[in-house]
C-alpha cells in the first residue's frame, strides 16, 4: 500500500486491541512490522502514539503509514490446518450461504478471535468454510465470547468491503434476545446511557454514566411474574458489553452475567443460571448484490431450555424481530 491513510474504527471493532485490528484490516503484515511502526510513531491513534495492546474505541482515527510489500506464501491446501472434526464443527454452524456471504450461528463460549490464552476460536476455523471459493472467509463484525447467534462472514473482497461499510455506518438492524432477572418498567423503552471503559488491559470493565453515548431500545416479549422476563433488544450503538451494562443499569441484569449483575444475575432456582442468556437473534442488512436480507439464528439449547422452563414461546418473538418494530 502506498501513501498514508486514516481509518475510522467501526462500532464492531470497539474494544479490539490495536495490533489485532491492524492484522484484520491489512492481512499479511507481521506482528514484528506492526511493532516497528508503533515504536517509530508511524501508526497513531487520534494523532497520538499507541501500543500494540491499546484498546480501540468506536470513532477513533488510526493513522496507517505506507505498508511494506508482503510476499505471498505458497497457498496451503484447503482445510489443511484443520482436523476433520474442526471442519465438520464449523460447517455445522452454517445457517446461510451464497456466493458472497456465509452466516453461522456462533455457539456461546467460543471466541470470535484469538487472544491471551485463547487458542481455539472462530477465526482459526474459517478455512473450513472455503467450500468452492478461492478465498478464505473474512470477519466483518464480531460477538462477545459468551454471546451466541448470527455472525456474518464475507466470502470475497467485494463483499467484505460492502459489509464492513454497512456495519461501520450502522446500516444493519440487529435484534438480540435476552433472559433477565426481573421485569423492566416500562415494558417498552429506550436506554440512553453513556459507557466508559475502566481498568487495565485484560481486566477492563464498562462503567455507566460517563464516556461515549450508548443507546438500546427494548421490548418485553413475555414475563414469568416478577421474577424473569424475555427481552428483545435493539442496539442503536455498538459499545463494548453495551446490552449487558444497560440491562443491569435498569435493574434487570441478564441471567448469568455475574460481571455486571453480581449475585442478582444468578438467582437460585433458575436453570442454567451460570450461563449468559444473551443471543444475537437476527440481522437485517443490505446484501452486497441482492438487496435486503434477514438472517435469523435459533438460541442455544441451554437458553431454549430456560425459555421452556418459564413457559416462554419462541414463536412470539417473531412479532418483534422485524426491523420496523420501532418504539
Amino acid at each position: 500500500m502506498s501513501g498514508v491513510q486514516t481509518v475510522e474504527v467501526a462500532a464492531d471493532d470497539d474494544g479490539t486491541r490495536l495490533d489485532r485490528w491492524f492484522r484484520r484490516q491489512f492481512g499479511g503484515v507481521s506482528q514484528g512490522q506492526i511493532e516497528k511502526m508503533l515504536r517509530t510513531g508511524q501508526i497513531r491513534v487520534d494523532g497520538k502514539r499507541a501500543k500494540s495492546s491499546t484498546r480501540l474505541e468506536t470513532g477513533q482515527s488510526v493513522r496507517v503509514p505506507p505498508l511494506p510489500e508482503v510476499k505471498s506464501a505458497p497457498a496451503a491446501p484447503r482445510d489443511a490446518r484443520l482436523s476433520a472434526a474442526d471442519r465438520d464443527f464449523i460447517r455445522s454452524l452454517v445457517i446461510y450461504r451464497d456466493d458472497d456471504i456465509i452466516a453461522i450461528n456462533k455457539p456461546s463460549g467460543i471466541a470470535v478471535q484469538g487472544g491471551t490464552k485463547i487458542k481455539r476460536h472462530i477465526d482459526g476455523l474459517l478455512d473450513g468454510l472455503r467450500f468452492d471459493a478461492k478465498e478464505r472467509p473474512k470477519l466483518v463484525h464480531r460477538l462477545d465470547r459468551d454471546t451466541s447467534g448470527v455472525l456474518v462472514l464475507a466470502r470475497n473482497a467485494f463483499s467484505a468491503a460492502a459489509l464492513a461499510k454497512a456495519f461501520r455506518g450502522r446500516d444493519v438492524e440487529k435484534t438480540y434476545w435476552a433472559i433477565v432477572a426481573g421485569v423492566p418498567k416500562p415494558r417498552r423503552g429506550e436506554i440512553d446511557l453513556a459507557l466508559d471503559k475502566r481498568g487495565e488491559a485484560g481486566h477492563e470493565k464498562m462503567a455507566a454514566g460517563t464516556g461515549r453515548r450508548a443507546i438500546t431500545r427494548y421490548i418485553v416479549v413475555e414475563n414469568a411474574g416478577p421474577d424473569a422476563a424475555w427481552l428483545a433488544l435493539y442496539p442503536e450503538t455498538g459499545r463494548t458489553h453495551q446490552l449487558r451494562v444497560h440491562c443491569s443499569a435498569i435493574g434487570t441484569p441478564i441471567v448469568g452475567d455475574r460481571k455486571y449483575g453480581g449475585v442478582e444475575a444468578v438467582p437460585g432456582g433458575f436453570p442454567n443460571a451460570d450461563r449468559l442468556h444473551l443471543h444475537a437473534r437476527g440481522l437485517t442488512l443490505v446484501h452486497p448484490r441482492k438487496g435486503m436480507v434477514t438472517i435469523e439464528a435459533e438460541p442455544p439449547p441451554f437458553m431454549s431450555d430456560t425459555m421452556k422452563y418459564f413457559g416462554f414461546d419462541p414463536r412470539e418473538g417473531t412479532l418483534v424481530d422485524r426491523p420496523d418494530a420501532k418504539i
